[in-house]
């Protein structure tokens, strides 16, 4: 889940929350105290195991303990959206991280692939801010699965909203081992193939967000979005989420062929959308929207090519 699923995921039923600034600015504080926290529990045990680890091992252990830092927020404001920026958040560090190993790849690639993961990053992050409230907002999803679980509500949090998330992103993040660290090729035409993809994809998620933030701002009551990217899937910024994590792989492929098995990050976040993110989207749309139905047979999942005449899968 990225953190803007929320958002995107209902732009027919969501409302623009007012931001009370009192209970805004008291979250930031808390928000702040807790990624403070989370970078200092990972700098700690990235110093402590990387002696003894490979660079990989040491990165995802450092990687954990931020994660059970970010939990632990979580678990004391009974509120499981603290963990909402780490995907966004997570990413920018860990490839600040591996920039800094001894490498023999290009410079130029290195500091393209960084670029292109913190515009991605900061893009999500900021994307985040501007419609989060306070900690008065919990993810609906959440709310949801809090209801159904019970008492076992926070092991359900911690490895499902938590832990699972983490593992995915840091799946993802392999894309982009071998031209931060041990790609040593020259830069070719694959790494303009791989700029090309990974910037697009970014490009499409902006301007999705931003096209669904303006028809939040000013929808009527029962209005769905239909105009620019809406109006041909129904979750483009996911076909951007998937496009990005795809690009930084073909910067794989363009530093060293041999990790090409690190394709298994971008497929691992592409499943999780396409058979989970997406239907229970959907599920709820359809549940609370009677027109949304409509909406769905006239476009795809999340391709956003010209609009369908019957209802396929995107």
């Amino acid at each position: 889940m990225t953190n803007d699923d929320e958002r995107g995921a209902e732009h027919g039923s969501l409302r623009q929350q007012p931001k009370d600034p009192a209970v805004f600015r008291h979250g930031i504080v808390r928000m702040t105290l807790a990624y403070g926290a989370a970078l200092a529990a990972a700098a700690v045990t990235w110093l402590a195991l990387s002696p003894h680890l490979s660079p990989l091992w040491a990165t995802f252990a450092a990687d954990m303990a931020g994660t059970l830092a970010i939990f632990a927020f979580s678990f004391a404001h009974r509120n499981s959206s603290f963990y909402d920026a780490y995907w966004s958040v997570a990413p920018v560090v860990i490839a600040g991280l591996w920039i800094t190993l001894p490498s023999d790849a290009p410079l130029a690639r290195r500091l393209l692939v960084l670029a292109l993961v913190t515009w991605w990053g900061v893009r999500l992050t900021v994307n985040w801010v501007r419609s989060w409230t306070g900690l008065d907002h919990e993810d609906w999803r959440y709310v949801d699965l809090k209801r159904k679980s019970g008492k076992g509500y926070w092991l359900v949090s911690l490895c499902g909203l938590h832990v699972f998330p983490t593992v995915q992103v840091f799946l993802g993040m392999l894309a982009a081992w071998a031209p931060l660290t041990v790609g040593s090729r020259p830069l070719g035409w694959l790494d303009a193939v791989a700029l090309v993809v990974t910037a697009g994809a970014i490009a499409i998620e902006q301007r999705a967000d931003n096209e669904l933030d303006a028809f939040l701002r000013t929808r009527q009551p029962g209005q769905i979005l239909e105009s620019g990217l809406w109006a041909h899937a129904r979750h483009p910024n996911y076909f951007g989420e998937m496009s990005f994590w795809w690009g930084l792989w073909l910067f794989t492929l363009a530093a060293d062929p041999s990790y090409a098995w690190t394709a298994i990050g971008p497929l691992a976040i592409s499943l999780m959308i396409v058979f989970i993110s997406i239907p229970m989207l959907d599920t709820r749309s359809r549940a609370r929207r009677p027109d949304y139905e409509a909406y769905a047979a006239r476009t795809r999942a999340f391709l956003p090519l010209p609009r369908l005449g019957a209802r396929k899968k995107g």
